[in-house]
């Protein structure tokens, strides 16, 4: 071992190996003729047509060893060089000369006789002692009885040299001095594989059958095996020769003649090689000199096409074959021997170790980081090629999907991440691609697009290193997430990234949206919550849901990363690459400007949420759509639009308020107040209450855009409207329709959410869908605040939609249960409910309907003609409308729940409601049994002699009478009733018969109503008498009486009761 310390690089053993050719007594081997043709191709190659004075020197050096006083700087065939090109002070050592030699000779021109000399001297080398003293130790288990057999004892220091570097179990321990020996003879035997004769006899059939005609020499012929060294026909002995090789060349770069010699020149240019002394330190192993290179090239530096090309075969060498890094050997044993056994070809150990550390998560952090080395050396994110396994895997997409992108772009791999889940993706390049794209997420510089875009913003704002640098403290994905938090500041936030930075960023993250896993940042801080929230959810894209679905219940660094994401995509949509898929159709017909736009900012989702029930719009955009709108309600922030209007508003009025709805509802109920207080300066300001009322809009569309309203009504969805679809407001209006049936919470908040729609029509999801046409059609140009009362104003009009119709009679029944739920009738009559129906308000109850007992109320007031003008008005208007339809009365409804379907079923089943029904228990007023729906009809006849209007069969009967009678008499108060009932009594007025008819029906009605309903005091009596269509008969009567009164007790007075003067003296 001493003896091997001593031996200077030239430890030439390792091609050298026909030191292993002589016997003890260095005897031509028996088969030494066998040789000789392989040295003439050598010649041949070095120095042209065999000459006699060549084989010669051949034969010379093949001779038995000379003495050990000769030295090679006396021989004649290299004096002449040897003083042109080497210190004098080297010359008494002959390991010392050839090593001069043999780096000089790739400078300048040797002789042809000189090297012919160093090739045979190299040829014989390793039959030194020295060497064989090293090999008897390391190699014992192999070399048995002849130590000198055919390259063993080269063969073997190598396989020494590998097993140490790996780690392997009862390897030897090689000293420093003679690896350093091993490297140089195997560097010395680079360019030729004559000169590894382990090698060449183990490969002699394989070169003939795979690199017959390629020629010694330069390593072309290494090169040639190499390529085919996975080839099934290719021998065992073969591969692991070459394989020995290869290990080698990755320990140190010079062990592979056309690499070294190709990038000699980038290697000084670019300072790879600094340190020369070290020929097995840092700087001459493989994986630096491709660190050191692919930075220049990842920098824009130029480097030699010849070194790029030698570099992309060492690269893809290295990607097909795991055992090539010592490191991946060493520390991810177990692995291996666990899942990846058997798998040894192409690339498939490589991506099978990926594949475990993708998806079990259970590797070891030395191997993980091995592997993270491994594709940072490789760099196969600028080549794909360079990555056999997902090369076969993907070639039948790329050929398909991106047939227009250069072979070998960076591109590729962009290209096939937006064709992954797409028809055109097979799986098999699926998992191949995702396996890869785990650990290039992992390091953005191995992104090249990426890196060249955006190494200068980088460096500005995240402090990063150069390509081949690393930090042990900044952890995966750091300077990534970095960039992306910087993506979309504005300007008054600076430090911005360049354009071209920022458009490789949102396609990094349109990219990452695809799988959870190709987000190190959000993997790391969320594998507890993964596993704990969405262990089940294995679909694409469905952790991310699950984790923003449980956004509450995460982590606080989990949730924090979410949150952050959230808010990223409300500004870019974009993002979510797999829902832009799924709503491509109804991008393209309806959204197409907004997406054209370089800058979202929320845009196209608002875009989205409009046009949600369009005809083009499919299944999984809609549940993407509202999904993403439930995330919204979360928190404010992830909502990008109504963030940046209402920040400033949230911070002041609405401070520690988080969930969205709570922040809408907080600034809305303040924006109601001041309108409806006519205050000069709201406090909400202008830009946020336009957002304000978008997100208002969007959360009438679904119940659960209103998680209190959802939360309380969750058991009667499930009870009443199980079959009913979310989406529409159709929840809801099932919830309205079965309101009697509700639980009380849920009564309440559906009261509040009636009561917000009729002050602000807008917000009934319902009501404006199935209307659209009409309001276009109708209310163009009224207030959206009017809306509804616009509707009604139009509802008989014989160009209304029947459904619109249908829908506008349905609000007018709720508005009809409680005076609250009518805004215009609340303000009109707000001094008249408490006035005078005070007793029904001392027995309600907040958030529960009236039943029209307010309304009732206010009927009754009207017939006596005690309501104030604004109040009557709109009273009138409600018993005009609740005469045609007796579903618009909701106590007459209730009252005579029993008595309409048995005494007018033929009534109540017409398609158009007209008044019948009420004219059917008037007729049948006599038939009624229940008190309180006859009570109801004498309420309804007593207010009909207020106005004929609210009568609508004697106002249809009496139509041209009023015409012709009463023109000149205006409505209400009841005078055109009596008018009327005066041209009744008129014998010289006729009026029509059918006319004439209802009139007297009338008479006789309101005769049996003031027999069984008599007034209850003094002013339901005057009421009655102002009412009644004779009061002007009644009230001359009453005065005449009066005053007949008074006139008899005057005269009474003078008769019954003289006073004489007397007593008037006294």
């Amino acid at each position: 071992m001493a003896d091997c310390r001593r031996v200077r690089l030239l430890a030439l053993l390792l091609s050298l190996s026909s030191c292993m050719y002589f016997t003890q007594g260095l005897k031509a081997p028996s088969n030494s003729n066998d040789n000789l043709p392989d040295n003439a191709d050598a010649l041949r190659n070095q120095g042209g047509p065999l000459q006699e004075g060549k084989l010669a020197a051949v034969a010379g050096a093949s001779s038995p060893r000379r003495g050990s006083g000769w030295k090679l700087a006396e021989e004649e065939a290299c004096r002449e060089d040897l003083a042109r090109l080497c210190p004098k002070h080297s010359w008494n050592n002959n390991l010392a000369v050839l090593e001069c030699l043999q780096d000089r000779k790739e400078e300048t021109e040797i002789a042809s006789d000189c090297n012919h000399l160093l090739w045979n001297y190299k040829l014989n080398l390793t039959t030194d002692p020295k060497f064989e003293s090293v090999a008897v130790e390391v190699c014992k288990s192999t070399i048995t009885e002849d130590v000198h057999s055919q390259g063993e004892v080269i063969a073997c220091l190598e396989k020494g040299l590998v097993s140490e570097a790996e780690d392997q179990a009862g390897h030897y321990v090689i000293k420093d001095d003679c690896k350093k020996a091993i490297m140089r003879v195997a560097e010395l035997s680079s360019d030729d594989f004559h000169l590894d004769r382990h090698l060449f006899f183990a490969c002699r059939d394989d070169r003939e059958r795979f690199c017959e005609n390629t020629p010694a020499g330069e390593g072309r012929v290494y090169k040639c095996l190499f390529n085919h060294k996975f080839e099934e026909s290719m021998s065992g002995k073969c591969r692991e020769a070459l394989s020995t090789r290869q290990k080698l060349i990755v320990q140190d770069y010079k062990v592979s003649y056309s690499l070294a010699k190709a990038c000699k020149q980038d290697l000084r240019k670019y300072r790879c090689n600094v340190d020369t002394t070290l020929p097995r330190g840092r700087e001459a192993k493989l994986s630096y000199l491709l660190l050191c290179l692919e930075s220049a090239v990842h920098r824009g530096r130029s480097v030699s096409g010849e070194c790029q090309g030698e570099m992309l075969d060492y690269r893809r060498m290295l990607m097909e074959d795991y055992s090539l890094s010592p490191e991946i050997v060493l520390h991810c044993r177990g692995e291996i021997d666990t899942h990846c056994s058997g798998l040894h070809h192409k690339g498939r150990t490589l991506h099978c170790l990926m594949r475990v550390s993708r998806d079990k998560g259970i590797m070891d952090n030395l191997c993980q980081k091995a592997l993270q080395t491994l594709i940072q050396e490789t760099d196969p994110g600028a080549d794909y090629r360079i990555d056999r396994a997902l090369n076969e895997a993907c070639e039948s997409v790329i050929q398909t999907a991106c047939k227009h992108i250069r072979n070998g772009d960076p591109m590729i791999l962009s290209c096939l991440m937006e064709h992954l889940y797409t028809d055109k993706m097979v799986e098999d390049c699926e998992h191949r691609l995702l396996e890869l794209q785990y650990f290039i997420s992992r390091d953005w510089k191995l992104d090249p697009i990426l890196y060249r875009k955006c190494q200068n913003d980088a460096a500005r704002i995240c402090h990063t290193h150069g390509w081949n640098e690393t930090s042990e403290f900044m952890p995966p994905g750091a300077v990534f997430s970095c960039l992306y938090r910087h993506a979309y500041r504005t300007e008054e936030q600076g430090r911005r990234l360049s354009r071209d930075c920022k458009t490789e960023v949102q396609r990094i993250l349109h990219q990452r949206a695809l799988d959870v896993k190709l987000d190190p940042d959000l993997q790391r801080r969320c594998m507890t919550d993964l596993g704990k929230w969405c262990s089940e959810k294995t679909e694409p894209g469905q952790e991310l849901e699950c984790l923003q679905d449980h956004l509450e219940d995460l982590g606080s660094d989990c949730r924090d990363v979410v949150g952050n994401l959230t808010e990223l995509e409300s500004e870019d949509i974009q993002i979510e690459a797999l829902l832009i898929r799924a709503c491509e159709p109804v991008i393209q017909s309806h959204c197409h400007e907004v997406a054209d736009n370089q800058i979202d900012t929320g845009d196209l989702m608002e875009c989205l949420v409009l046009n949600k029930h369009q005809k083009e719009m499919n299944e999984k955009c809609i549940v993407g759509v509202t999904h993403f709108q439930l995330i919204q309600m979360k928190d404010f922030r992830f909502s990008y639009k109504f963030k940046m209007a209402c920040k400033e508003d949230v911070l002041k009025l609405c401070p520690n308020i988080k969930k969205k709805v709570d922040v809408v509802i907080c600034l809305s109920t303040m924006v109601r107040n001041d309108t409806l207080q006519e205050v000069k300066d709201q406090r909400v300001s202008m830009k946020c209450r336009r957002q304000l009322r978008v997100e208002e809009l969007e959360m009438s569309e679904d119940i659960r855009l209103d998680p209190e309203l959802y939360d309380s009504c969750r058991q009667d969805i499930k009870d009443h409207c199980q079959n009913v679809a979310f989406g529409n407001a159709q929840v809801i209006e099932c919830l309205k329709d079965n309101k009697k049936h509700l639980n009380q919470r849920c009564h309440q908040k559906l009261f509040k959410l009636q009561e917000t729609e009729m002050m602000d029509p807008e917000l009934d999801f319902q009501l404006m869908r199935v209307c659209k046409q009409m309001i276009r059609r109708f209310c163009s140009e009224s207030d959206p605040k009017n809306m509804l009362l616009c509707l009604k104003q139009n509802k008989n009009s014989e160009l209304m939609d029947p459904k619109c119709k249908q829908m506008i009679t349905k609000r007018q029944i709720t508005q009809n249960t409680d005076y609250r739920l009518n805004p215009v009738l609340r303000k009109a009559c707000k001094a008249d409910i408490p006035k005078f129906c005070q007793q029904v308000l001392s027995k309600a109850r907040d958030d529960t309907e009236l039943e029209g007992q307010v309304i009732s109320c206010l009927k009754l007031k009207y017939a006596d003609q005690r309501l104030s003008p604004d109040c009557e008005d709109q009273i009138r208007v409600i018993l005009q409308e609740s005469a045609l339809d007796y579903r618009l009365d909701p106590q007459l409804q209730l009252q005579c729940s029993e008595e309409i379907p048995r005494l007018c079923a033929e009534e109540v089943a017409a398609q158009e409601q007209t008044g019948q029904v009420e004219e059917c228990l008037k007729v049948n007023l006599l038939k009624l049994k229940h008190e309180g729906c006859k009570k109801e009809v004498l309420n309804i006849l007593k207010e009909s002699k207020a106005d004929i209007f609210v009568d609508p069969v004697l106002h249809t009967a009496c139509a041209l009478d009023i015409k012709h009678q009463c023109a000149a008499i205006p409505p209400g108060r009841g005078r055109q009733m009596s008018c009327l009932m005066e041209a009744l009594q008129d014998k010289r007025v006729r009026l029509q018969p059918e006319c004439k008819k209802r009139l007297q029906d009338r008479i006789d009605m309101w005769s049996y109503a003031a027999k069984v309903a008599p007034a209850e005091g003094f002013s339901d009596l005057a009421g009655q008498v102002l009412s009644s269509p004779a009061k002007n008969y009644i009230l001359s009567m009453m005065s005449m009486c009066v005053v007949l009164l008074f006139l008899m007790g005057l005269l009474c007075g003078r008769i019954t009761k003289r006073v004489t003067q007397e007593l008037k003296d006294r």
